[in-house]
C-alpha cells in the first residue's frame, strides 16, 4: 500500500509539470480560469452546477473553456453561442461523449440519447419520429392520456372527505406520468419501482478521472451494471408479454407496432433496438415531465391570481360537465403561458444533454477543437437578464408576446434542446402537462400546506435535473362549480 501511494505521487507530479511546463498553451481558446493538475475545473463545479457555470459565464464570457478531469469543456451560456452550436456548427456538435452510463445503460452507446451521429442514430430517430412520436401515434395514444388522467382525478375525488385534504404532488405526477407511459408502451398501468428510469443519469466523476473507474469508486459502476439488468429484465418483459398479445390481436400499442416493424425486418428491429426506444421514452419522458409539472404546481400555490385565471380560461372554454380534452388545448392559451413559463425558469435539464464534437469548429470567434463537450447552460439562458424582461419574475403573460419568437425558433428559449439531437417527445411532454394541469386546475381548488408561508422553491444541489429539495405537498378539495361532476367520477 505504501509502495502504490509514493507511485501515485510520482505519477500526479509527472502529470503536473507536464500540464504546468510541457504542455504548450493554446492561444485562441475561450476565456479559462486557472486549473488544478489531474482534477482540471471539477473543484469549482460547486452544487447545483447550472448555477456554479452561471457564475463563471459572469465572470469570464458567454464561451468558457473548461477542463473537467482529463476532458476539455466548453460551456456557452448565450443565444447567440447556442444559435452558432446548433446552426453552423449542428453536425459537428451532433454526437454524445462517451460516458459510463452509455455503456452500461444505453446497450453499449447504442440508443437514441447515446449513439454517435451516424446511420444508426438517423435509423433510431426516424423509428421515434414516425412511430413513436409522430402526431398520428399521439393522437392515437389520447384515450390513454384521458383514461389515466381520469382514473387520478377520481382517486383524488374519492379521498376528499369534506375538508381541505394533503397530497404529495411529487408521488401523485411520477405515477401519473409513469403509467401513461405504461398505457402508450404496453397497454397497462404502471407496476415497477416508481424511481426505476429516474433522475437521468449521464456523465459521472469517474468519466472526467478515468482511475477513479480502475478503482471502483463509490461502486459507481456496479450500481449501473446492476441498473442495466433492472431496466433490461423488465423492458424484456414487457416485449415479451406484447410478443404473445400480438398473436391474439390484442389492442395495439407502442410495443405492438415495433414488433410489426421487427417482422419486416428483423436485423434492423432486434429486441436490443426496440428496448432502446422505449428506455428513451422512460428515462427522458418520465421523470422530466413529472419535475416540470411538480415546479408549475409549486409557483401557482404562491401565485393565486396565475391559478384563477387559469381556471376561469378552463370554466369559460370547457365548462363543468366534462374534464379538459385534446381538442380543448389550442383554446387554453393562458395554460400554455404557464406551461412555457415554467419551462423557462425550472427546465427540468438545466444543462441539457451534452454534445461532442466530431472536428474542430468556431463559437464566437472562438477555437473549439474535436473531441471537445459541449455543455449549454440553459438554466443561465432562461434567466438572462438581455434576453428577457424581468428575467427572474414568473410572468405567464410574457408569452402573448414572445410566442411569435418561440414558435420561429429562438434560441433563448431551449427547455428540450436544439438542432439535430433536440428532444424527439417534446410535443408529446406538452400535450400531458397540459392535460394534467388542465384538470388539477378545472376540478379542484388548491392552497399551501402552511397558512401564509410561501412554498419553499429551493432546488436540490446535486445531480444534473432540477429537482426540488423538498417533494411538493399541497391541500386540496373539489372547487365548488365541478363537485357534482367530480362526485361522479
Amino acid at each position: 500500500m505504501e509502495i502504490f501511494g509514493w507511485s501515485l505521487c510520482i505519477i500526479i507530479l509527472i502529470l503536473s509539470i507536464f500540464w504546468l511546463v510541457i504542455k504548450p498553451r493554446k492561444t485562441n481558446f475561450p476565456p479559462t480560469p486557472f486549473a488544478l493538475p489531474i482534477l482540471g475545473h471539477l473543484h469549482l463545479l460547486k452544487p447545483p452546477p447550472h448555477r456554479a457555470l452561471q457564475a463563471l459565464s459572469q465572470k469570464y464570457g458567454a464561451v468558457v473553456h473548461l477542463r473537467f478531469g482529463s476532458r476539455p469543456v466548453v460551456v456557452v451560456s448565450s443565444p447567440s453561442a447556442v444559435e452558432q452550436c446548433f446552426t453552423t456548427n449542428d453536425i459537428i456538435f451532433a454526437n454524445r461523449p462517451k460516458s459510463l452510463a452509455g455503456e452500461h445503460l444505453g446497450y453499449n452507446h447504442s440508443t437514441l440519447g447515446f449513439s454517435p451521429y451516424g446511420n444508426h442514430w438517423r435509423n433510431l430517430r426516424r423509428i421515434a419520429t414516425t412511430h413513436v412520436f409522430s402526431s398520428a401515434s399521439v393522437t392515437r395514444s389520447a384515450a390513454a392520456r384521458a383514461e389515466e388522467i381520469r382514473f387520478q382525478a377520481k382517486k383524488l375525488a374519492s379521498s376528499y372527505g369534506g375538508e381541505f385534504r394533503k397530497v404529495n404532488l411529487n408521488d401523485l405526477f411520477l405515477d401519473l406520468v409513469n403509467s401513461t407511459m405504461m398505457r402508450m408502451v404496453a397497454g397497462k398501468r404502471w407496476s415497477g419501482p416508481a424511481d426505476m428510469f429516474g433522475p437521468p443519469t449521464v456523465m459521472s466523476l469517474c468519466d472526467y478521472v478515468p482511475v477513479l473507474r480502475w478503482v471502483g469508486f463509490q461502486g459507481m459502476e456496479k450500481k449501473l451494471v446492476k441498473m442495466k439488468k433492472q431496466r433490461d429484465d423488465f423492458l424484456q418483459g414487457l416485449i415479451d408479454e406484447r410478443r404473445k398479445a400480438i398473436e391474439m390481436k390484442k389492442k395495439k400499442t407502442i410495443i405492438e407496432a415495433l414488433l410489426l416493424l421487427q417482422e419486416a425486418e428483423p436485423e434492423s428491429y432486434t429486441d436490443e433496438v426496440m428496448k432502446g426506444v422505449i428506455m428513451v421514452m422512460f428515462t427522458a419522458g418520465t421523470h422530466s415531465t413529472s419535475l416540470t409539472m411538480e415546479w408549475a404546481m409549486a409557483v401557482l400555490l404562491n401565485r393565486p391570481d396565475i391559478l384563477e385565471k387559469a381556471q376561469n380560461e378552463i370554466e369559460m372554454q370547457v365548462g363543468c360537465s366534462r374534464l379538459v380534452e385534446d381538442s380543448d388545448l389550442s383554446r387554453l392559451p393562458y395554460l400554455h403561458c404557464i406551461i412555457n413559463e415554467t419551462l423557462r425558469l425550472f427546465p427540468s435539464g438545466p444543462l441539457l444533454v451534452p454534445h461532442f464534437s466530431s472536428q474542430h469548429c468556431t463559437i464566437s470567434g472562438y477555437e473549439v477543437p474535436k473531441d471537445t463537450t459541449l455543455i449549454v447552460n440553459a438554466w443561465a439562458i432562461h434567466r438572462d437578464s438581455k434576453a428577457w424582461e424581468n428575467a427572474t419574475e414568473f410572468e405567464p403573460e410574457r408569452w402573448f408576446r414572445e410566442s411569435r419568437e418561440a414558435a420561429a425558433g429562438g434560441f433563448k428559449f431551449v427547455p428540450f434542446g436544439m438542432g439535430r439531437r433536440a428532444c424527439p417527445g417534446s410535443g408529446l411532454a406538452i400535450r400531458l402537462m397540459s392535460l394534467v394541469l388542465g384538470t388539477l386546475i378545472q376540478c379542484f381548488e388548491w392552497g399551501r400546506v402552511r397558512d401564509g408561508g410561501l412554498v419553499d422553491m429551493e432546488e436540490e444541489g446535486s445531480g444534473l435535473s432540477l429537482q426540488r429539495v423538498q417533494p411538493l405537498e399541497a391541500m386540496y378539495r373539489p372547487r365548488q362549480s365541478m363537485a357534482t361532476f367530480v362526485s361522479q367520477l
